[in-house]
């Protein structure tokens, strides 16, 4: 018997023993067996998890941490930019304006960055769950195409829409596959020369056994494809195309900027409608993406739709009398100096909370009509704060609409089950909060 490790004996399932005329035992055989080596495996197979376990959670909290630094910053800046655009602090020129839509776009743009990246994090931990809603295909496709018609025109490149009259209703997250088409669409319009050509086509391809539906799981096909002219892929590349942070010119004198998240982005969504993307493409000829999306009952329809943004064109007229008591609670000075330079020129008092507990100790002293609360803060954070606020019986029915740049999956409901009435991530555009600020006022 080994000394060397500690024998974990089991019940014998076989033994046998000889005894004398007497009826004394001399002699017993039984099986000991040595589980020593499972039980190790079992306990290294268990740090395992709770190693992996733990970096998930660190994970979660770095993406947290990430998003929440980077937006803050872009909020000050796409605010400040919307401020200046409306000529609230004096006339502008129109090389200023164009300035200013350079600083606009450009954010934006690394808004849209950001929002890649913790889309493919939030997706690869499973945290994005479809809303699927009853959406006009056509009206999908043509919202789709606004938005790089501008960047096509100044390349001269002929914009084309194949999408076939009466289509059907389908229940799709209209908001998810409109992200898919605009990242092709801009993949189109970047890879596609001077004077080329893109179309996007649409085909409904109706399944013809239906009878054989809901055995088979056959059903009809949504197509939607983007075809262009543009530098095309060799054949040996196109797999690479759909890893995340993967680009084909990935050289540091490479002619096309990205982070290749686009369409690692672009395979996972749509495989969340249980559909899968196709690419054919030729070297110097052209590519063609498409999109295959079954019409099947797995994408079920969402209780509420998500509320529409309002349009930047949308006139924000605060029709508020005696200048109503707004209570920010934020801990970053640009941000405080554009909430209180645009929500002031609108027409509200503004007291300011530089914490969570100075939050509940001014809304004690001011009564204020709205509470604006950021999460992340000092000394105590915003959801202890509207803990707090809820138990203080003259602020329970105050409005609070959480403001912070925290936008990982759940990050909403934890601020709406502390007693917050709303939530908008940052950076949040200025017309859109005083929106939302006048509809609760007006309440």
């Amino acid at each position: 018997m080994r000394s060397d490790k500690k024998l974990i004996n089991l019940t014998c399932f076989w033994f046998c023993k000889r005894s004398n005329a007497q009826g004394e035992i001399l002699k017993t055989i039984g099986l000991n067996i040595d589980i020593t080596d499972r039980k190790q495996a079992e306990a290294q197979l268990q740090r395992i998890n709770e190693e992996i376990i733990k970096a998930t959670r660190l994970k979660d909290e770095f993406l947290a941490n990430m998003s929440h630094e980077l937006r803050t910053p872009l909020n000050a800046i796409l605010g400040m930019t919307e401020i200046l655009q409306e000529e609230i602090f004096g006339d502008l020129n129109d090389r200023q304006m164009q300035s200013l839509q350079t600083i606009e776009n450009s954010s934006k743009h690394l808004l849209e960055l950001i929002n890649d990246i913790l889309d493919v994090a939030k997706i690869e931990a499973g945290q994005i769950h479809l809303s699927c809603q009853p959406s006009n295909v056509e009206a999908l496709c043509q919202s789709s195409l606004v938005f790089i018609k501008q960047q096509a025109f100044s390349k001269k490149i002929q914009l084309e829409s194949l999408i076939p009259a009466n289509l059907p209703i389908i229940n799709l997250d209209e908001r998810r596959i409109r992200q898919v088409l605009i990242n092709l669409l801009n993949n189109a319009v970047k890879f596609t020369p001077n004077g080329g050509k893109i179309s996007l086509q649409v085909n409904y391809i109706e399944f013809l056994g239906k009878a054989e539906t809901t055995q088979g799981g056959a059903y009809d096909t949504l197509e939607i494809s983007i075809v262009d002219t543009g530098i095309g892929i060799a054949a040996d590349q196109i797999q690479r195309l759909f890893q995340p942070f993967v680009q084909v010119d990935s050289a540091l004198n490479r002619n096309y900027n990205g982070t290749g998240l686009g369409l690692a982005l672009v395979k996972r969504l749509v495989e969340l409608h249980g559909g899968e993307v196709r690419l054919t493409s030729e070297l110097g000829v052209g590519s063609c993406f498409t999109i295959t999306i079954p019409i099947s009952p797995f994408c079920e329809l969402s209780v509420e739709p998500e509320p529409a943004l309002p349009s930047n064109s949308e006139a924000i007229k605060p029709e508020i009398e005696g200048a109503p008591v707004i209570l920010l609670a934020e801990d970053n000075e640009a941000n405080i100096n554009l909430f209180a330079d645009y929500l002031s020129l609108k027409g509200y008092r503004l007291v300011i909370a530089h914490n969570g507990q100075m939050a509940i100790d001014l809304a004690q002293q001011t009564h204020p009509d709205l509470i604006l609360m950021d999460i992340q803060m000092p000394e105590m954070d915003g959801l202890e704060a509207i803990q707090q606020i809820r138990q203080i019986p003259e602020l329970v029915d105050t409005p609070i609409i959480a403001l912070t740049a925290l936008a990982m999956e759940g990050d909403r409901d934890r601020c709406i089950a502390v007693g917050a009435n709303d939530y908008l991530s940052k950076p949040v555009s200025l017309k859109q909060l005083v929106k939302k600020i006048n509809d609760y006022l007006a309440d």
